[in-house]
């Protein structure tokens, strides 16, 4: 039997996953003394409560070998193999860690580096799903998740440019000037690594915006596995994206309401905040 393992930069929660037919792996999140496993026993509901009432900025702590260890001990004690599915190594050590403890169960234990977080991360996943119901074995299912892990596009507009000045991920000279002139910046995970792709003033320009990226990467393939993501309390923003952008959705889906979508979790909310809305897909590009 081959069994997924999946990270929960997936934004996948572990009854989620149960309900997938995935394995699910936490990594730790601190809010101050208190530690949580992040969609095990902190939802992402619950962690957006606890970013918006805080003054206290999160933390999250990678998965070290240890943890990646006992998980494949557990999974492999009856013969199975593992493909465990992590966060982008340019964005967390959480890779090298599975790749070292994977060392120890060798031809039972394959990782791979997503290269992404979120919904990007979450879609290499199901798509892993799909290729083990058509049969594949687990060297073709490795190689065709390389493969296609290359053509996963990630575009989120993210509200404030507060938290990633806060997590690092940008200078406070420019999140002092977004917050001025009230940009929504446009972000992307580009070759592993979140960067600005864009700056709109206002949400219906940024929407826009985000639609003409996503025509840019080569439109969606609607036959693999997509998703709409978002963060905070609330889908308010993802609604009006989606009413900017319904021309480019019913094309292909008649019902709205049908389009997968996802409150993002701790370990991306974290530097983005809420208010955030996003899209995750595999480019039809060739």
């Amino acid at each position: 039997m081959i069994k997924i393992l999946i990270d929960s930069a997936s934004d996948i929660e572990q009854i989620e996953a149960q309900q997938m037919g995935l394995y699910l792996i936490p990594i730790e999140v601190m809010f101050g003394n208190e530690t949580f496993y992040d969609g095990v026993d902190l939802s992402h509901t619950q962690f957006f409560e606890k970013l918006i009432e805080n003054d206290i900025f999160p933390k999250t702590s990678q998965i070290n070998e240890y943890r990646w260890k006992e998980a494949f001990k557990e999974l492999t004690q009856n013969g199975d193999q593992v493909i465990a599915i992590t966060i982008s190594s340019k964005l967390s050590g959480t890779f090298a860690s599975a790749q070292a403890a994977a060392k120890q169960f060798p031809g039972q234990v394959f990782v791979i580096d997503s290269l992404n977080a979120a919904a990007g991360e979450r879609i290499l996943g199901e798509y892993a799903l799909r290729l083990l119901k058509n049969g594949m074995d687990v060297e073709t299912v490795v190689n065709e998740l390389n493969k296609k892990k290359k053509k996963i596009q990630v575009i989120a507009v993210v509200d404030t440019l507060k938290y990633l000045r806060k997590g690092g991920r940008i200078s406070s000279v420019v999140a002092f000037a977004g917050e001025m002139f009230y940009v929504k910046p446009v972000v992307s995970v580009v070759d592993g690594e979140l960067k600005l792709v864009g700056k709109a003033i206002g949400s219906k320009r940024s929407n826009n915006l985000l639609m003409q990226l996503v025509e840019k990467c080569g439109g969606i393939d609607f036959s693999l596995p997509y998703a709409l993501m978002y963060s905070g309390l609330s889908d308010e923003y993802l609604q009006k994206y989606l009413r900017d952008s319904e021309k480019l959705w019913k094309q292909h889906i008649d019902d709205l309401d049908k389009i997968p979508s996802y409150l993002i979790g701790s370990t991306i909310g974290a530097h983005i905040g809420p208010n955030a809305i996003g899209v995750a897909f595999f480019s039809n590009e060739k």
